[in-house]
Protein backbone atom coordinates (compact mmCIF):
# COMPACT_ATOMS: atom_id res chain seq x y z
CA UNK A 1 0.00 0.00 0.00
CA UNK A 2 1.06 3.68 -0.41
CA UNK A 3 1.07 6.28 2.11
CA UNK A 4 -2.37 7.60 1.28
CA UNK A 5 -4.12 4.70 1.10
CA UNK A 6 -6.82 5.17 3.61
CA UNK A 7 -6.48 1.93 4.94
CA UNK A 8 -2.48 2.38 6.49
CA UNK A 9 -4.42 5.47 8.22
CA UNK A 10 -4.88 4.17 12.04
CA UNK A 11 -7.87 6.30 14.31
CA UNK A 12 -6.56 9.38 15.92
CA UNK A 13 -7.20 9.70 19.80
CA UNK A 14 -9.06 12.55 20.99
CA UNK A 15 -7.14 15.51 21.42
CA UNK A 16 -4.00 15.23 19.36
CA UNK A 17 -4.27 17.84 17.04
CA UNK A 18 -2.55 20.14 19.77
CA UNK A 19 0.22 20.35 22.19
CA UNK A 20 0.44 17.81 24.67
CA UNK A 21 0.84 17.78 28.10
CA UNK A 22 1.70 15.86 31.13
CA UNK A 23 3.27 12.60 31.12
CA UNK A 24 1.83 10.97 28.32
CA UNK A 25 3.27 13.72 26.21
CA UNK A 26 6.41 11.95 25.62
CA UNK A 27 4.19 9.10 25.07
CA UNK A 28 3.01 7.75 20.91
CA UNK A 29 -0.84 7.47 21.62
CA UNK A 30 -0.71 4.22 19.99
CA UNK A 31 1.27 1.92 18.21
CA UNK A 32 3.01 3.18 15.17
CA UNK A 33 2.28 6.67 15.08
CA UNK A 34 4.44 9.48 15.98
CA UNK A 35 3.80 12.94 17.92
CA UNK A 36 6.29 15.50 16.60
CA UNK A 37 7.78 18.18 18.69
CA UNK A 38 5.14 20.81 17.76
CA UNK A 39 2.45 18.28 19.36
CA UNK A 40 0.59 17.09 16.20
CA UNK A 41 0.13 13.59 15.21
CA UNK A 42 2.45 12.63 12.40
CA UNK A 43 -0.54 9.91 10.33
CA UNK A 44 -2.73 13.55 11.20
CA UNK A 45 -0.13 16.11 9.42
CA UNK A 46 0.11 13.87 6.87
CA UNK A 47 -3.61 13.60 6.10
CA UNK A 48 -4.35 16.98 6.33
CA UNK A 49 -1.40 17.61 3.79
CA UNK A 50 -3.57 15.23 1.63
CA UNK A 51 -7.05 16.27 2.30
CA UNK A 52 -6.63 19.94 2.30
CA UNK A 53 -5.65 23.13 0.44
CA UNK A 54 -2.47 23.79 2.15
CA UNK A 55 -3.54 27.59 3.13
CA UNK A 56 -6.03 25.76 4.98
CA UNK A 57 -3.72 24.83 8.08
CA UNK A 58 -1.52 28.07 9.07
CA UNK A 59 0.15 26.14 11.59
CA UNK A 60 1.69 23.53 8.85
CA UNK A 61 2.77 26.35 6.85
CA UNK A 62 4.36 28.43 9.89
CA UNK A 63 5.57 24.58 11.25
CA UNK A 64 9.17 23.53 11.09
CA UNK A 65 8.19 19.85 11.98
CA UNK A 66 5.43 19.86 10.60
CA UNK A 67 6.51 21.00 6.93
CA UNK A 68 9.69 18.26 7.20
CA UNK A 69 7.39 15.87 7.97
CA UNK A 70 5.24 16.51 5.44
CA UNK A 71 8.08 16.90 2.70
CA UNK A 72 9.74 13.82 3.87
CA UNK A 73 6.48 11.52 3.77
CA UNK A 74 5.92 13.14 0.48
CA UNK A 75 9.16 12.34 -1.15
CA UNK A 76 8.21 8.78 0.30
CA UNK A 77 4.85 8.15 -0.82
CA UNK A 78 6.08 8.83 -4.44
CA UNK A 79 8.98 6.23 -3.99
CA UNK A 80 6.57 3.71 -2.71
CA UNK A 81 4.16 4.04 -5.28
CA UNK A 82 6.78 3.66 -8.10
CA UNK A 83 8.15 0.42 -6.32
CA UNK A 84 4.50 -1.13 -5.47
CA UNK A 85 3.96 -3.67 -8.56
CA UNK A 86 7.82 -3.59 -9.25
CA UNK A 87 9.19 -4.77 -5.91
CA UNK A 88 9.01 -8.68 -4.09
CA UNK A 89 8.55 -8.31 -0.56
CA UNK A 90 7.20 -4.10 -0.83
CA UNK A 91 5.61 -4.22 2.39
CA UNK A 92 8.34 -5.12 4.24
CA UNK A 93 10.72 -2.71 2.85
CA UNK A 94 8.07 -0.03 3.16
CA UNK A 95 8.25 -0.54 6.97
CA UNK A 96 11.82 -0.73 7.19
CA UNK A 97 12.30 2.73 5.54
CA UNK A 98 9.17 4.55 7.36
CA UNK A 99 10.79 3.18 10.79
CA UNK A 100 13.75 5.27 9.73
CA UNK A 101 11.58 8.32 8.62
CA UNK A 102 9.77 8.24 11.88
CA UNK A 103 13.33 7.58 13.65
CA UNK A 104 15.00 11.13 11.97
CA UNK A 105 11.36 13.00 12.32
CA UNK A 106 11.37 12.79 16.32
CA UNK A 107 14.96 13.22 16.71
CA UNK A 108 15.05 16.71 14.84
CA UNK A 109 18.01 18.39 13.46
CA UNK A 110 21.61 17.70 15.06
CA UNK A 111 22.91 20.49 17.38
CA UNK A 112 26.56 20.80 17.71
CA UNK A 113 28.05 21.10 21.14
CA UNK A 114 30.63 23.95 22.15
CA UNK A 115 33.47 20.80 22.77
CA UNK A 116 37.04 21.73 20.85
CA UNK A 117 36.74 19.11 18.21
CA UNK A 118 33.60 20.02 16.90
CA UNK A 119 32.20 16.60 16.75
CA UNK A 120 29.81 16.15 19.46
CA UNK A 121 25.68 16.55 18.46
CA UNK A 122 22.47 16.66 20.07
CA UNK A 123 19.23 16.49 19.00
CA UNK A 124 16.85 18.81 18.88
CA UNK A 125 14.35 17.29 20.97
CA UNK A 126 16.56 16.15 23.41
CA UNK A 127 18.18 19.54 23.97
CA UNK A 128 14.31 21.52 23.77
CA UNK A 129 13.27 18.94 26.77
CA UNK A 130 15.94 19.86 29.16
CA UNK A 131 15.72 23.56 28.52
CA UNK A 132 11.61 23.14 29.25
CA UNK A 133 12.09 21.26 32.24
CA UNK A 134 15.01 24.16 33.46
CA UNK A 135 12.07 27.44 32.48
CA UNK A 136 9.53 25.26 34.30
CA UNK A 137 11.47 25.64 37.38
CA UNK A 138 10.65 29.30 37.57
CA UNK A 139 7.74 29.60 39.76
CA UNK A 140 4.41 30.88 37.66
CA UNK A 141 5.72 29.74 34.32
CA UNK A 142 5.06 27.17 31.98
CA UNK A 143 6.83 26.57 28.48
CA UNK A 144 4.31 26.28 25.71
CA UNK A 145 6.89 25.15 22.61
CA UNK A 146 10.78 25.05 22.69
CA UNK A 147 13.21 25.67 19.30
CA UNK A 148 16.60 25.38 18.63
CA UNK A 149 18.35 26.96 15.76
CA UNK A 150 22.10 26.89 14.61
CA UNK A 151 23.48 30.58 14.10
CA UNK A 152 26.10 30.43 11.56
CA UNK A 153 28.91 28.19 10.86
CA UNK A 154 30.35 27.65 14.34
CA UNK A 155 28.88 26.13 17.67
CA UNK A 156 26.54 28.42 18.30
CA UNK A 157 22.80 27.97 18.95
CA UNK A 158 19.84 30.52 19.19
CA UNK A 159 16.67 29.43 21.60
CA UNK A 160 13.36 30.55 20.92
CA UNK A 161 10.53 30.07 23.58
CA UNK A 162 6.81 30.48 23.99
CA UNK A 163 5.45 30.70 27.49
CA UNK A 164 2.38 31.04 29.52
CA UNK A 165 2.69 33.35 32.40
CA UNK A 166 0.88 34.71 35.45
CA UNK A 167 1.49 38.59 36.22
CA UNK A 168 1.54 38.65 39.80
CA UNK A 169 4.94 39.76 39.86
CA UNK A 170 6.62 42.20 36.93
CA UNK A 171 6.38 40.18 33.80
CA UNK A 172 9.86 41.54 32.59
CA UNK A 173 11.17 39.99 35.98
CA UNK A 174 9.71 36.66 35.30
CA UNK A 175 11.33 36.27 31.72
CA UNK A 176 14.45 37.23 32.94
CA UNK A 177 14.22 34.21 35.29
CA UNK A 178 13.07 32.36 33.01
CA UNK A 179 15.98 33.23 30.62
CA UNK A 180 18.46 32.85 32.93
CA UNK A 181 17.54 29.44 33.82
CA UNK A 182 17.62 28.38 30.61
CA UNK A 183 21.21 29.50 29.82
CA UNK A 184 22.71 28.10 33.01
CA UNK A 185 21.20 25.02 31.73
CA UNK A 186 22.20 25.09 28.30
CA UNK A 187 25.90 25.68 29.54
CA UNK A 188 26.24 23.29 32.67
CA UNK A 189 24.10 20.16 31.69
CA UNK A 190 24.13 20.44 27.87
CA UNK A 191 27.23 22.31 26.98
CA UNK A 192 25.91 24.46 24.45
CA UNK A 193 26.56 27.71 23.08
CA UNK A 194 23.37 29.70 23.27
CA UNK A 195 23.55 33.11 21.97
CA UNK A 196 20.07 34.33 22.79
CA UNK A 197 17.03 33.02 24.42
CA UNK A 198 13.97 34.67 22.99
CA UNK A 199 10.60 34.38 25.17
CA UNK A 200 7.22 35.40 23.76
CA UNK A 201 4.61 35.24 26.61
CA UNK A 202 1.67 33.74 25.13
CA UNK A 203 -1.18 33.04 27.84
CA UNK A 204 -1.19 33.78 30.77
CA UNK A 205 -1.48 31.82 34.12
CA UNK A 206 -3.43 31.75 37.62
CA UNK A 207 -1.22 32.50 40.49
CA UNK A 208 0.02 29.49 42.18
CA UNK A 209 -1.00 29.68 45.64
CA UNK A 210 1.42 30.93 48.28
CA UNK A 211 1.70 28.24 51.16
CA UNK A 212 1.38 29.75 54.76
CA UNK A 213 4.35 29.93 56.89
CA UNK A 214 5.28 26.50 58.68
CA UNK A 215 3.57 24.35 56.25
CA UNK A 216 0.26 24.62 57.12
CA UNK A 217 -2.41 27.17 59.05
CA UNK A 218 -1.72 27.54 62.87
Amino acid sequence: MALDDPHTRPPEPSGADGPRTGPAADLPPFAGDEVLPCGRLLSRVWERARDTAPTADPHTLSCPHCGEAVEGLATLNAATRALRDDAPGFRALAGRVMNIVRAEIRLGRLLPLADPDRDLRISESAAAKVLRQAADTVRDARVATCRLVPEGDGTDVRVTMTLAAALDAPLPDRIHQVRRSVLRSAVQDLGLSVTAVDITVVDVLEPEPLLPLGGGPS
